[in-house]
C-alpha cells in the first residue's frame, strides 16, 4: 500500500499487519532485535476537542503500556521492548507472535476440541497468576486479547489498560474508568468497585465459557440488560449448552464466573488446578467437528430468520433430525404429545375430524398447537406425510433446558404460525359460511371504535 511508511523511528517497515480505529500495527525489523517485531502505531490528531481528549486516553494508554510491560517476562504474555511518545504520534515495539486470536474459536462452527481450549485457557491462567504477582491486573481480558498459534502457543496483548496495583488509584495515570468489553467485564468492574486480580479471572472465566459453547454466558439486546445480566443473573449451565463436557467443568465455570468475590477462585494457579482435574476427565482427544451442512439447511429457513446463530447451533442440537417415509402419521389429533416438528424436506397434510385441511411446504412448523396450549396440551390435527419427509423434532423436555433467548425465539415463531394457520382456516370455513349478522352500528355506515375518556 502508498501508504506505508517505510521507516518509523530507527525500525524499518516491512508491511502491514492490521489496523483499527486508533492504530495500525507493522512488521518492521530492528537494528537491535534479531527477530522481526510488531510495531504498534498511533498519530494523533487534534482538530476537535473530542477527538483531543481520546488522544490524551490514548497517551496514557501508550505509556502504560509501555510502564507494564517493562515487568512482565512472561512465555505466555507479549514482551514490550520500546515505546515512544511524540506530540504527534506514538508507537509501541513488542514481540511479533504469528498467530490469530482467540475470537475465531468463538463461533459454534468453529469450536476447538475441548482439551485444547483446556490447555490454552489453563496457560492464561498461568500468565495472569504472574502479572498479579508483579502487581498488575489486566482488565480488558477477552478473546481479541489472546493470541494462539497452530502448536497452541498461547500470548496475552494489551496490558495497555492494566492497573498497577501497587500504586493508590486516584494517582495512577493507567487507572481510566470505563475501560474494559462489557459482555466480559465482572460485576464489580461494571459497578467500578476495586479491583485485583479476580476481575481478570473472571473474564478469563467467560472467555473459557465462550469457547466452550459458542455463545456467551450473558446476551441481551441492549447494554442495559446485559449490565443487569451479568450483576444479578446465574449463567446457563455450561454442560447442558455442551454435553461432550465432564461435570467438573461445570463447577469450574461457575466458581470463575462467581459473582462474590470470597466464593470466586482467588488466584490463577487455583483456577489452573481446577482446569487440569477437568482435563484428566478427558479420555478421549478425537474431535468430530460439528455438521455445518444441516445448519445452512436450517439457516435458509423462514422459521429461522430472526434466530441468532448461535441459538440455531443450540435447536440444531436440542433437536432430533428424522426422515420418514410417505403415509406415516406424525401426530395424532387430541394427543397430549408435546412434540412438534420444523418441516425441512418433502410435504405433509393437516386433518381434522377425519377431512383434510391443508397441505404445508417445506419452512413451516407443524404440532406446534400442543405445545402452545398451557391447559389441554393436545394437538388439533393429525399430520401425515404425503411425500418421505426430513424434518426436525423439538420435545418440550429438550427445549426446557435451552436457554432463555432461544426458547424465546421459538415461542414467538410457534405464536406466529400457529396465528396465521388459525386465520386462514378461518378463511376457507368463511367461504362455506353463512352471512353474518349486521349491527345497527354497520348498517348505519358507522365504525364503532375505543376511545380514550
Amino acid at each position: 500500500m502508498s501508504d506505508i511508511p517505510s521507516q518509523i523511528g530507527n525500525y524499518r517497515i516491512i508491511r502491514e499487519l492490521g489496523r483499527g480505529a486508533t492504530a495500525t500495527v507493522y512488521l518492521a525489523e530492528s537494528p537491535v532485535y534479531p527477530e522481526p517485531v510488531a510495531l504498534k502505531f498511533i498519530r494523533f490528531d487534534d482538530k476537535s476537542k473530542d477527538e483531543a481528549k481520546w488522544n490524551r486516553r490514548l497517551l496514557k494508554l501508550l505509556k502504560a503500556e509501555k510502564s507494564v510491560a517493562s515487568r512482565l517476562q512472561h512465555p505466555h504474555i507479549i514482551r514490550i521492548f520500546d515505546g515512544v511518545v511524540e506530540e504527534k504520534y506514538a508507537y509501541v515495539v513488542m514481540e511479533y507472535f504469528a498467530g490469530q486470536s482467540l475470537e475465531k474459536f468463538c463461533d459454534f462452527a468453529n469450536l476447538m476440541p475441548i482439551h485444547r481450549t483446556i490447555g490454552i485457557v489453563f496457560k492464561c491462567c498461568m500468565a495472569l497468576d504472574y502479572a498479579y504477582r508483579q502487581g498488575v491486573v489486566h482488565r480488558d481480558i477477552k478473546p481479541a486479547n489472546i493470541m494462539v498459534d497452530d502448536n497452541d502457543n498461547v500470548k496475552i496483548t494489551d496490558f495497555g489498560l492494566a492497573m498497577n496495583i501497587n500504586k493508590r488509584v486516584d494517582t495512577d495515570s493507567t487507572f481510566i474508568m470505563g475501560v474494559g468489553s462489557p459482555a466480559y467485564m465482572s460485576p464489580e468492574q461494571i459497578k467500578s468497585y476495586p479491583l485485583n486480580q479476580k476481575t481478570d479471572l473472571y473474564s478469563l472465566g467467560v472467555v473459557l465459557f465462550h469457547l466452550l459453547t459458542g455463545r456467551l454466558p450473558f446476551r441481551a439486546k441492549n447494554p442495559a440488560q446485559l449490565i443487569y445480566k451479568i450483576i444479578n443473573a446465574e449463567p446457563p449451565s455450561v454442560c447442558q449448552l455442551q454435553p461432550d463436557l465432564p461435570e467438573l467443568m461445570e463447577q469450574v465455570i461457575r466458581k470463575a464466573l462467581e459473582k462474590d468475590l470470597y466464593s470466586r477462585y482467588k488466584n490463577g494457579a487455583e483456577f489452573a488446578k481446577d482446569l487440569s482435574a477437568v482435563r484428566y476427565k478427558i479420555v478421549d482427544d478425537k474431535f468430530v467437528p460439528p455438521d455445518t451442512s444441516r445448519f445452512g439447511q436450517l439457516r435458509k429457513m423462514p422459521f429461522f430468520t430472526e434466530f441468532e446463530d448461535v441459538e440455531l447451533w443450540e435447536a440444531l442440537r436440542i433437536s432430533r433430525w428424522r426422515v420418514i417415509e410417505a403415509g406415516t402419521i406424525l401426530v395424532r389429533e387430541g394427543d397430549q404429545d408435546q412434540r412438534f416438528g420444523l418441516l425441512i424436506e418433502g410435504t405433509v397434510e393437516l386433518a381434522a375430524g377425519g377431512k383434510r385441511i391443508c397441505e404445508i411446504e417445506a419452512g413451516e412448523a407443524f404440532g406446534e398447537t400442543a405445545y402452545l396450549d398451557g391447559i389441554d396440551h393436545k394437538h388439533m390435527f393429525t399430520v401425515t406425510s404425503v411425500s418421505d419427509v426430513t424434518f426436525l423434532e423439538i420435545s418440550p423436555a429438550a427445549l426446557a433446558l435451552a436457554t432463555e433467548e432461544t426458547l424465546e425465539a421459538f415461542r414467538a415463531r410457534l405464536t406466529t404460525t400457529m396465528t396465521k394457520r388459525l386465520a386462514a382456516l378461518a378463511q376457507s370455513v368463511g367461504a362455506h359460511a353463512p352471512e353474518a349478522t349486521r349491527g345497527k352500528g354497520m348498517a348505519a355506515g358507522i365504525d364503532l371504535q375505543l376511545v380514550d375518556d
